[in-house]
């Protein structure tokens, strides 16, 4: 597990050992008395994520966000622009069956249905910082797997070198793709260089908070990029392409100056609006300081993806 514990964390800010210990023992035992009564999310039996398990994520000494606030405050702009949207809406995305597309410089392109996909894998929790652009943070308890083992199934030839990634596209299950005001030239398209996305850090993930991933979090496949804004980690994923050239994602093509393609957590790059160099972290209270936002998001062994880049430049 490769999550990095922050170098300076303050005493407020750290769960107590016995309470953590208690919410894991709590998180397993939840998982098998709910195996029986929950709706399947996803084509798979609701059982399925309590009888596979998952390893544990390492504690890395901070407090995990509450799975309320995660779970109804985030951005899904297929769904609407207020993060209340997503968790009132997304229920209408249907994501039974669910396949991803995999094409462009593989040597076995093909389509991939989500048990096939996750036959043979070991699931992880992975406990992620999660830092959003707007200067808002999270830490979430993730389940998943490295992208690099899927992208393996297929096998990238030595032509690839990003890797380009796309939402559904389902405007009549997701009220924002068919508004009139959006600007956006749906579906959502996001990308990553290949050694960015065979990093271990990189996920993808399938459930949070010890159950299946909700509709509004991004079910039944996403992706976490823990060192990058949280506008990278793409939510519903239909389709992967990998390419010799840098794709062009979403919110680069919107607003080039305000989101690069890259997207590394910096505190020293504002964005053009307000500062990065410090963040609200959830739950929120009326006086809960800031907190100072760390280079790569506090994941610094990804620094040496990056050398002798001008981050500046390559923001």
């Amino acid at each position: 597990m490769l999550t990095k514990k922050r170098a300076s964390i303050k005493p407020s800010e750290i769960t107590p050992e016995s309470v953590y210990r208690s919410r894991r023992r709590f998180m397993r035992t939840s998982l098998a008395a709910a195996a029986g009564a929950a709706v399947p999310a996803f084509g798979l039996p609701a059982s399925w994520l309590a009888e596979r398990g998952f390893t544990a994520g390492e504690e890395i000494g901070e407090e995990i966000t509450p799975e309320a606030d995660a779970t109804q405050y985030n951005n899904f702009y297929e769904f609407g622009t207020e993060k209340s949207d997503p968790a009132q809406y997304a229920h209408a995305m249907t994501i039974d069956p669910w396949t991803v597309k995999v094409s462009g410089e593989v040597a076995k392109p093909g389509e991939i249905g989500l048990e096939d996909m996750l036959a043979g894998i070991d699931l992880e929790e992975r406990i992620y910082r999660l830092r959003c652009v707007e200067a808002w943070s999270m830490v979430i308890p993730w389940i998943g797997f490295p992208v690099k083992k899927l992208l393996d199934k297929f096998e990238p030839t030595g032509n690839a070198k990003f890797v380009e990634f796309k939402t559904l596209l389902r405007p009549q299950e997701m009220r924002g793709q068919r508004s009139l005001f959006s600007s956006i030239d749906w579906p959502y398209v996001e990308g990553l260089r290949l050694d960015e996305a065979h990093h271990p850090l990189a996920i993808f993930a399938v459930g949070m908070y010890g159950k299946l991933l909700p509709n509004q979090n991004g079910a039944p496949i996403r992706l976490v990029v823990p060192w990058k804004y949280g506008f990278k980690s793409i939510k519903s994923i239909v389709e992967i392409r990998l390419t010799a050239r840098q794709p062009r994602n979403t919110w680069n093509v919107l607003q080039p100056s305000e989101y690069g393609f890259y997207a590394n957590v910096n505190p020293t790059v504002d964005h053009p609006r307000w500062s990065q160099a410090s963040e609200k972290r959830f739950p929120l209270s009326l006086f809960k300081p800031r907190i100072e936002t760390q280079m790569f998001n506090g994941y610094g062994e990804v620094a040496s993806l990056y050398s002798g880049m001008n981050l500046r430049r390559n923001y």
